[in-house]
C-alpha cells in the first residue's frame, strides 16, 4: 500500500522528555558487549557505577519513542532499521534529564514493490543547561509502501570502504538472549523477542537490533582508537545490510585513515556483511 508523502512529510512528532540514570548506562553498556572480561579496568568505567562513563551509541537508544508510529500509515512489522547517523556534540552524560525533538527530515521512494526509506531526525538537549547534546539520523526502510511517487529519487552515496586489507580484525561472540537484554533499552519490538512476530516478517527467528550491532562495532573502535574514551568519537555512521541472529559471531574489520575510521561488520555463521559503510570520526 503507498504512504501519503505529503501527509507524513507534515507529521508533528511531539518532544520528549526523559531521565535516565546510571543503571540505564550500565544497562546498555552490558547488552553491547561492555564488560566481557571482569578484570579489564578500562571496560569496568562502563559497566560500574564508581566513575561511570557513558557510551556515545548510547544516544540512540536515549528518549526512546515510536508512539507517533501509528499514525504514519506505514506497517511497522514490515519495517527494517537501514541506516543509523549520529553526531556528538558534548559527551553523553551517564545520567541526565534530556529533551528530544525529531521530525521526518526525508521520504525517499524505492519504487513499486521496492519499498521507501522513512528518514528521522532527532536532537537532544539538556534540560537544565538548554545545551545540544547529540543529533541522531535514522534511515526506515518500509519493505511495503513504495510506489507512491512518479519520480523515483537516487538514494544518497554510501561512504567507500577502502579496497585494501583491514589494519584490524576483532571477532566477538553475541549471546543466544542477546536481544532479550538489549529491548530492555527501549525497542520492545516484538520483531526481536517472539518467534511468531519474527515469523510473520520473513524470519525464521527473532533477530537482533541492528542498534545493537552498531553499539558492538562502536565498542571494538573505542577499545583500539579512542583509548576507551567516548569523549574521542564526534560521529558514528553505518548501513545495516543483513539480519543478525543473538548468539550469531561477528568480526569487525577496521580501517584508519587520519581521524577516519571505517568499519564493516560481518556474520561469520552465515559468510554475510551484516553492516557495511560505516565511519565514524575520531579525535
Amino acid at each position: 500500500m503507498p504512504i501519503d508523502p505529503h501527509a507524513l512529510m507534515r507529521l508533528r512528532i511531539p518532544a520528549r522528555t526523559c531521565t535516565y540514570s546510571a543503571d540505564n548506562t550500565i544497562l546498555y553498556a552490558l547488552s553491547t558487549g561492555f564488560g566481557n572480561n571482569p578484570v579489564d579496568l578500562q571496560e569496568l568505567r562502563f559497566v560500574h557505577e564508581d566513575h561511570l562513563q557513558a557510551s556515545p551509541t548510547m544516544a540512540t537508544v536515549i528518549g526512546w519513542d515510536r508512539s507517533w508510529i501509528p499514525l504514519t500509515g506505514i506497517n511497522w512489522s514490515m519495517v527494517m532499521h537501514g541506516d543509523q547517523t549520529l553526531r556528538i556534540h558534548r559527551c553523553v552524560p551517564p545520567a541526565a534529564t534530556v529533551t528530544t525533538e525529531a521530525h521526518v527530515a526525508g521520504l525517499l521512494d524505492k519504487g513499486p514493490g521496492k519499498g521507501a526509506v522513512l528518514r528521522i531526525e532527532t536532537r537532544a538537549y539538556c534540560s537544565q543547561s538548554k545545551a545540544h547534546l547529540w543529533t541522531t539520523s535514522t534511515g526506515f526502510f518500509a519493505r511495503q509502501h513504495g510506489g507512491f511517487s512518479n519520480h523515483i529519487a537516487p538514494a544518497a552515496p554510501a561512504h567507500p570502504i577502502p579496497d585494501k586489507p583491514a589494519d584490524h580484525h576483532e571477532t566477538v561472540e553475541t549471546y543466544p538472549h542477546q536481544a532479550l537484554l538489549y529491548r530492555l533499552n527501549g525497542d520492545r519490538n516484538p520483531l526481536h523477542a517472539l518467534p511468531e512476530a519474527a515469523q510473520t516478517a520473513g524470519f525464521a527467528r527473532p533477530v537482533l537490533h541492528g542498534l545493537c550491532v552498531y553499539g558492538f562495532a562502536c565498542r571494538t573502535i573505542l577499545r583500539n582508537y579512542c583509548s576507551l574514551d567516548p569523549c574521542r568519537l564526534a560521529e558514528i555512521d553505518a548501513r545495516f545490510t543483513a539480519p543478525v541472529f543473538p548468539g550469531d559471531t561477528l568480526r569487525i574489520a577496521l580501517w584508519k585513515e587520519g581521524t577516519n575510521v571505517s568499519f564493516r561488520v560481518y556474520c561469520l555463521d552465515r559468510n554475510a556483511v551484516v553492516v557495511d559503510n560505516g565511519r565514524a570520526l575520531v579525535a
